[in-house]
């Protein structure tokens, strides 16, 4: 199950699955045309829709539920879901500035750890030796100061898939998480064409950001079996952007 799988990193990560033989349960919660338009462009058989809020607790729960029973089970789950939501201090009302935060961390940070709580619960139930990864990002080490509540839900999405690595190792189950610094995706496309899109690409060395298959890529190769001893990993993906020690 890939969440947020209607565009961008999310429908080029089910897209990777759905090329190596996977059945994909492709997340939406309000871009249903967008979804639809990746369903109908992975290769391979049984792969299905599952729409919901996620930031809602009880829909969380019935998304997983509803991407076991249309695939018989889940095996790999992918938190991509995500908003970013601009609230720079000196610019955004108290009140503002409270829902950004609560909004953020809702989708960014809670639903992850409610869809990684029932699918690992499911693994766990059913002795699978599964994969959960997360798709974190880059702003968690470098900071975000016009989206503070962002780069603070990344940190602590991180945090969960360490803490969540060690709790079912025992079982099995690996968990890790890309960090990614800017990708080409619908989401930061005009930004990327505008003024500032040359300061963007330079922030790498290479001179461009990355594309969303080169996060699915790494994506692809932390939910396989030969990744097992990566659980509890954060990979960075941002191009030499930003090193860390």
């Amino acid at each position: 199950m890939v969440t947020g799988a209607s565009r961008g990193i999310g429908r080029a990560i089910a897209t990777a699955f759905a090329r190596r033989g996977d059945r994909v349960a492709v997340h939406y919660s309000s871009r249903r045309e967008d979804a639809q338009v990746t369903l109908s462009g992975l290769t391979g058989q049984g792969h299905v829709l599952v729409d919901g809020d996620l930031s809602d607790p009880m829909c969380a729960e019935a998304v997983v539920t509803a991407s076991i029973e249309a695939l018989g089970g889940l095996d790999v789950v992918i938190n991509n879901s995500a908003v970013i939501i601009p609230h720079p201090l000196p610019e955004t009302s108290y009140a503002d500035w409270q829902q950004a935060w609560r909004d953020t961390f809702a989708v960014n940070l809670f639903a992850a750890a409610n869809v990684s709580y029932c699918a690992g619960r499911h693994m766990i139930d059913t002795k699978r030796a599964g994969r959960i990864v997360s798709v974190g990002s880059r702003a968690a080490f470098c900071g975000e100061p016009d989206r503070p509540a962002y780069g603070s839900s990344k940190a602590a999405l991180h945090a969960l898939t360490q803490s969540l690595a060690v709790s079912l190792a025992p079982h099995g189950i690996a968990v890790a998480a890309v960090a990614p610094g800017f990708v080409e995706t619908e989401r930061i496309a005009e930004r990327l064409r505008g003024a500032e899109g040359a300061a963007i690409r330079a922030q790498s060395p290479f001179g461009r950001v990355a594309n969303p298959e080169e996060v699915a890529s790494a994506v692809a190769y932390l939910a396989s079996p030969s990744a097992t001893w990566s659980s509890g990993a954060i990979l960075d993906i941002n191009g030499a952007s930003y090193l860390r020690t």
